[in-house]
């Protein structure tokens, strides 16, 4: 059997993952999708719409075979980061293909664009240096590095303003650095861009769009057209028992605790909180009443808002630098669930993973693994603010089967 591989989160998922799901399978003639998906925080530094049991059923139901929990580490992570442990995982599940929506649709300018900026490597970090020393932010800094070498060396490249083509960008880097066996291939990302609002003529909207839709007070049969039937049906099923979804304004007396009971001093040492950041972020959480309040406060040219809610992320779970960069490969490989044809191809390839299955984490000891064992416990501590439901646990939940 073979097998493609997609990185998800799927918060929530919706028509255009199912487009992609389908043409990543036909367009690779893989007979399995395997999909490694964040698990309860994302990579732009939020809680999960919903747990990742809920958002496992919506996946199975819509073409993926098998879904594997990418660990809180690579999840939270920024985008090389997250890239690495996504590529890898995958690879250790002998997928023969990487599909990856984007919104540049072909695969040759992915491959020049890393080759121009790995071949004129040390003018691309001079640059950047040279940008963030008059002011711009690291992403724009990037960007203006990139820009200069394309146009000193004209060929096809992508657009990495783009949210999706600069994840496929490290998708790529990650494949080559590590000499995967899997091969990249590309899906255009159709009707709705990343970051857009929802369309009321078009049945394929983003998943920002559809959250911004349910936050702003509309109801689940609002976003309906926009969802495949079992989709809508674990959100209508989520909101039942909680009658909210997960976002950090729901958790906002817990995060703002979670600053607050430390020393600026201790507050240095979680992941990604530098600079100075800590007198800020103990200032404005003691005047804020609201998580938009305090983000609002707290936003500057520098930080861009992705940056400073992965450092939030981190205050809240309690992982610090250290631990954050301790690893660099994924050292386990968790199954959330599968269908019976997912159930085969492991089944097929279970004797020639590289690395170990863990199917009961009770007993495992293994360090990424308490990392997220614990950052579900701190989902459930969020979605406690507002439901008097527990949400499944780790040890007791096992893989998911269709």
């Amino acid at each position: 059997m073979q097998a493609v591989g997609i990185i998800v989160e799927y918060n929530p998922f919706h028509n255009g993952h199912l487009h992609h799901v389908k043409e990543a399978k036909l367009t690779t003639q893989s007979d399995v999708a395997v999909a490694v998906m964040s698990g309860q925080f994302l990579q732009r530094g939020e809680p999960a719409l919903v747990d990742k049991w809920h958002r496992t059923k919506m996946a199975l139901a819509s073409g993926v075979d098998v879904v594997i929990e990418l660990p809180y580490i690579f999840s939270t992570a920024q985008a090389s980061q997250f890239a690495s442990g996504a590529v890898q995982i995958l690879d250790a599940m002998k997928c023969s293909f990487l599909a990856f929506g984007s919104e540049q649709g072909t695969i040759d300018p992915f491959i020049n664009s890393y080759r121009l900026i790995e071949n004129n490597r040390d003018n691309y970090n001079k640059i950047i240096k040279e940008s963030i020393q008059t002011g711009k932010s690291y992403p724009q800094a990037l960007h203006v590095a990139y820009e200069q070498l394309k146009q000193l060396h004209p060929n096809s490249y992508i657009d990495l303003a783009q949210p999706n083509n600069i994840l496929g960008f490290h998708y790529v880097e990650a494949m080559t650095q590590y000499q995967c066996a899997m091969k990249p291939a590309t899906i255009q990302r159709i009707a709705a861009g990343y970051h857009d609002a929802i369309d009321p003529d078009n049945e394929i909207a983003s998943a920002t769009g559809i959250r911004q839709a349910i936050f702003n007070g509309q109801s689940l049969t609002d976003i309906t057209p926009y969802l495949p039937k079992t989709s809508h049906e674990q959100l209508e099923q989520w909101q039942l028992l909680h009658g909210q979804f997960a976002c950090w304004e729901n958790f906002w007396p817990l995060l703002k605790y979670a600053i607050l009971r430390h020393t600026p001093e201790q507050l240095k040492l979680f992941a990604d909180v530098s600079e100075g950041l800590e007198n800020s972020l103990l200032k404005h959480a003691a005047t804020s009443e609201t998580y938009l309040e305090f983000m609002n406060a707290l936003k500057s040219k520098r930080y861009t808002w992705t940056r400073l809610q992965r450092m939030l992320t981190h205050i809240y779970t309690g992982v610090t630098k250290e631990q954050l960069h301790a690893y660099s490969k994924p050292t386990y490989i968790r199954i959330l669930g599968m269908t019976k044809t997912g159930q085969h191809y492991i089944s097929d390839i279970k004797k020639s993973l590289s690395l170990p299955l863990i199917s009961r984490v009770a007993v495992s000891k293994d360090p990424i693994l308490a990392i997220d064992l614990r950052a579900t416990k701190m989902y459930q501590l969020g979605i406690a603010q507002f439901s008097n439901k527990k949400i499944d646990e780790d040890y007791k939940t096992p893989p998911i089967r269709i």
